[in-house]
C-alpha cells in the first residue's frame, strides 16, 4: 500500500491537533493502542486491505500499537499524526469508503426517476422542472457542465429521488460524489466542498473546473489502469475506484454507440475475486478471457436482442434448452469462463444498469456490440491520496472545533 501513500505527505504533523482528537479518530478507524514499557512504538498494521471487514481485521490482530508508556502527551500527539500515513490506516479507511459507496450506489440504483439519456440528447437533463429546481446551475451548454446551486447535499439528493437523465459517464461522477456525501454526512459535505469542486458534466469539462474528481482540486492521482498494483494490495483497495469497460476494436466496429463503454464504480470485491486478480496480475488476463468469450459467441449465431444476456447472465432455462445441439459445447465453455470468481465477485455500479457483477456486463455487451471484444480499465483516482487526506483533516478540525448544530442538518447526515 506504500505506493498509494507516497504522495499523501505529513501535513498533519506540522500542526498536530490535540492528542485526544488524533487518537480518537485512529481508534475509530480501528487502531488499538496499549501503553507498554518499550523505548519506541511497536506497530503491527497487518494486511488490512485483504480483510472482508474491519472486525475481521481486528480479530486477526491487525491495527495494534504498543506506545511507550514514558512518552509525554506531546510526543504521543506528534507520533500519532504520522500514523495517518501508515498503509494500514489507509486500508482501514477503505472500509468506511466501501460502506459509503454501497449506500450511495444503492440509492442511485433504486431511483426509477434517474434514467439514461443518449449522448446526442445532452449529457445531463433535468426535465421539465429544470436544473435550478433540482439544486443545480448550468455553467456549460448542452448539458455539458453543472454545479450545485445551493446546498451540496440537496443537489445530490435529487439524483436519489428526483427525475434526472444522464449517460453513464455522468452516472459514474454522481456515484463518486454521492460516496463523498455518504462518507462525510450532509452537514460536513455542505461545509467542506465548494460548488465548483462538485462539478459534473463531460470528462473534458471537468478538467477546466475545480472538480475534486478530475479538475484543479483533484490533487495527486493514483494511476493503475490494468490494476496491477491494486490487485496486489487486496480487495478493499478496489472499492470506490472508478473505471470503465471499453471496446477493443475501432469505433467502426460498434453497432450501438451508446454502449461503446460502461463507466463504473467498484462496489464490492469478493475474497475469491481478489485472489484471482492477484494471481493473474490484474485486468490484462481477463482482457484475454474477454477476447475468448467474444470469439466463442461469434460462433453462436441466433435471433434475439438480449440473447446472450438471457443465456449467460440470466441463465434462462428456455433459451438454454432451445439452443441448437451444435452450440451446446460452446455454451458450456462460455459458462466455464464466466464462472471465474472475478466475473462473479467483482461487483460494480453502472448507470442505469445498477449494481451487478462484471460478468453480466460482458454478456450484455455481446448483444449490444457483437463485432468487438471489450477490455477493463481503472480510471485515474485520488481516493487514497487527496480525498483521503481531506477527510482526515476535516474530521480532525471538527474534533478540535465542533460546529454548532446546523438548522439544515437532517437525518441523512452521518449515515
Amino acid at each position: 500500500m506504500a505506493v498509494l501513500c507516497a504522495t499523501i505527505g505529513t501535513a498533519a504533523a506540522a500542526a498536530a491537533p490535540a492528542p485526544s482528537c488524533t487518537q480518537a479518530l485512529l481508534e475509530e478507524l480501528g487502531w488499538h493502542f496499549v501503553d507498554a514499557p518499550v523505548a519506541a512504538p511497536v506497530v503491527h498494521g497487518g494486511p488490512v486491505c485483504t480483510r472482508a471487514t474491519l472486525a475481521q481485521a481486528r480479530q486477526a490482530g491487525d491495527l495494534r500499537v504498543q506506545v511507550p508508556q514514558a512518552w509525554t502527551a506531546g510526543q504521543r500527539a506528534a507520533w500519532m499524526s504520522g500514523l495517518f500515513d501508515d498503509p494500514a490506516t489507509l486500508c482501514a479507511y477503505t472500509f468506511k469508503l466501501g460502506q459509503a459507496t454501497r449506500r450511495a450506489t444503492t440509492q442511485l440504483q433504486d431511483n426509477p426517476g434517474y434514467r439514461f439519456s443518449a449522448l446526442q440528447l445532452g449529457w445531463i437533463g433535468f426535465g421539465a422542472r429544470g436544473a435550478q429546481a433540482q439544486g443545480w446551475q448550468r455553467f456549460r451548454s448542452f448539458g455539458r457542465g453543472y454545479q450545485p446551486a445551493g446546498r451540496n447535499s440537496v443537489a445530490l439528493q435529487h439524483f436519489y429521488d428526483g427525475r434526472v437523465r444522464s449517460e453513464c459517464g455522468v452516472g459514474r461522477q454522481v456515484a463518486q460524489l454521492a460516496t463523498q456525501r455518504e462518507l462525510y454526512g450532509d452537514a460536513a459535505f455542505d461545509a467542506e466542498f465548494s460548488p465548483g469542486e462538485l462539478s459534473i458534466g463531460t470528462f473534458l469539462t471537468l478538467h477546466d473546473t475545480d472538480s475534486i474528481l478530475l479538475g484543479r482540486h483533484a490533487g495527486a492521482f493514483f494511476a493503475d489502469g490494468k490494476a496491477v498494483k491494486t490487485a496486489q494490495l487486496g480487495r478493499q483497495a478496489f472499492v470506490g475506484a472508478p473505471g470503465f469497460i471499453e471496446h477493443v476494436f475501432d469505433k467502426r466496429y460498434l453497432d450501438d454507440i451508446n454502449n461503446q463503454a460502461e463507466n463504473f464504480v467498484v462496489v464490492d470485491v469478493s475474497d475469491a475475486a481478489a485472489e484471482a486478480l492477484r494471481a493473474h496480475g490484474g485486468f490484462a488476463h481477463y482482457d484475454a478471457v474477454n477476447r475468448r468469450i467474444w470469439e466463442l459467441a461469434r460462433r453462436m449465431p441466433g435471433p434475439g436482442p438480449r440473447r446472450f444476456e438471457r443465456l449467460l447472465a440470466e441463465h434462462d432455462p428456455v433459451w438454454r434448452k432451445g439452443l441448437p445441439d451444435a452450440q451446446q459445447p460452446l455454451l458450456a465453455e462460455l459458462d466455464a469462463l464466466l464462472d471465474d470468481p472475478f466475473y462473479q465477485g467483482f461487483v460494480i455500479y453502472v448507470h442505469p444498469r445498477g449494481i451487478r457483477p462484471v460478468g453480466y456486463h460482458i454478456a450484455r455487451l455481446l448483444d449490444r456490440n457483437p463485432r468487438t471484444p471489450f477490455a477493463f480499465e481503472l480510471g485515474l483516482h485520488n481516493l487514497h491520496t487527496t480525498l483521503y487526506r481531506r477527510w482526515i483533516d476535516a474530521r480532525l478540525r471538527q474534533c478540535d472545533s465542533p460546529p454548532a448544530a446546523s438548522p439544515h442538518h437532517n437525518t441523512h447526515a452521518g449515515r
